[in-house]
């Protein structure tokens, strides 16, 4: 009898907790239909062009280098509006500087307390020439009741100057090894794509970001079905350009573990060994046109490094990339691990720095 007086309150517990998920009381619940257009006043259509430069960036929702308590180098959870505005300013600077044609940008937020309720895709868009984006979430939450955090609307976003259209959000597995709780209130990994059309030429945009502190596998299961709908795109002749922070190393990476900035305790927010995941992106080499050729990454890694979570030292790992299964003009891709305009240094702006190639249009 008290066997089964545990097991129906163990049923009832699950009942409970299974119909609190059905209900989505915090609204974390992601649908493919769950994207936002956003049109600049009066926009029009740039002209047309030969090549387009194409740059993918992730923001860290307008961070800079504060140091949150997930870097484990501090304890801030969220931002004043000074700072977010100061950080921002300083990301549409750079981009006025360098005018790429497509921006496709990880963690961007859209009104979330973190980053003092700013919709930072507005933003770029009200301060740069762009005139169309599109935003989908990754990460999304009326309230979260952990580490301060309140409400989040994080994700992904293309800017173009260009129109937009045909936008989807395909769902990416999540995290096996999180209980159902934390995966309700966690990231909700997804590849982003819409398509652009340069005057009656139809390009398919894709970007994503992957899982970073997984240890079970999801990883590999997200680039997995990323790489399906690269090779469904190819076999079918659409042109696309895909963007992302692969939260993986190129094959032939030197260094794949015991990183300066990995000071986490163990089962925290510690950065990734990677050391069994060095031929996962070898795929994408191998199918597609790479911004950064493998060659010349494997002759040396630092100049294409894109990543450090410490604040004191450089960048020191290369986590994001751009693919194509057209053509990317030779040695036209840069690595923006330093670039001065208006007076700053891309390494104060984010824990990655933008890489950018020109794509030629055909």
């Amino acid at each position: 009898m008290r066997f089964f007086k545990r097991f129906c309150l163990l049923l009832s517990s699950i009942l409970v907790f299974g119909l609190f998920l059905a209900c989505d009381p915090f609204g974390t619940q992601l649908t493919q239909e769950d994207v936002t257009y956003y049109i600049s006043e009066g926009a029009s259509p740039a002209p047309g062009r030969d090549t387009l430069e194409v740059m993918t960036w992730n923001l860290k929702f307008g961070g800079g280098r504060i140091e949150f308590f997930f870097d484990c180098f501090g304890d801030r959870v969220v931002m004043t509006s000074d700072e977010v505005q100061g950080h921002l300013e300083g990301i549409t600077a750079f981009i006025n500087e360098t005018q790429p044609d497509i921006l496709m940008v990880q963690e961007v937020d859209v009104q979330s307390k973190r980053s003092a309720f700013v919709d930072q895709v507005q933003w770029v868009l009200d301060h740069t020439e762009f005139q169309y984006a599109f935003y989908t979430p990754q990460w999304k939450a009326s309230y979260i009741p952990s580490d301060g955090l309140g409400r989040m609307n994080s994700g992904l976003a293309i800017f173009s100057r260009w129109p937009i259209s045909e936008g989807r959000r395909m769902a990416l597995p999540l995290i096996g090894e999180q209980s159902c709780l934390v995966q309700y209130f966690y990231l909700k990994r997804c590849l982003q794509t819409c398509v652009v059309d340069i005057h009656g030429q139809k390009i398919t945009l894709l970007n994503t970001h992957t899982a970073a502190y997984a240890q079970d596998g999801t990883k590999k299961k997200q680039l997995d079905l990323i790489f399906e709908r690269l090779q469904d795109l190819a076999s079918r002749g659409e042109p696309f350009i895909f963007a992302g922070d692969l939260n993986a190393l190129p094959p032939g990476t030197t260094q794949t573990k015991g990183f300066p900035d990995s000071v986490c305790p163990p089962g925290e927010f510690e950065a990734d060994d990677y050391s069994a995941e060095t031929d996962w992106l070898s795929p994408f080499y191998g199918a597609f046109s790479s911004a950064v050729p493998l060659s010349d990454y494997q002759r040396n890694n630092a100049p294409y490094f894109t990543h450090t979570v410490d604040g004191i030292g450089r960048w020191n790992r290369k986590l994001d990339y751009l693919f194509t299964n057209r053509t990317f003009v030779d040695e036209s891709d840069v690595t923006y691990q330093s670039f001065e305009a208006g007076g700053f240094d891309t390494f104060g702006l984010s824990d990655h720095c933008p890489l950018s190639v020109n794509y030629v249009l055909k």
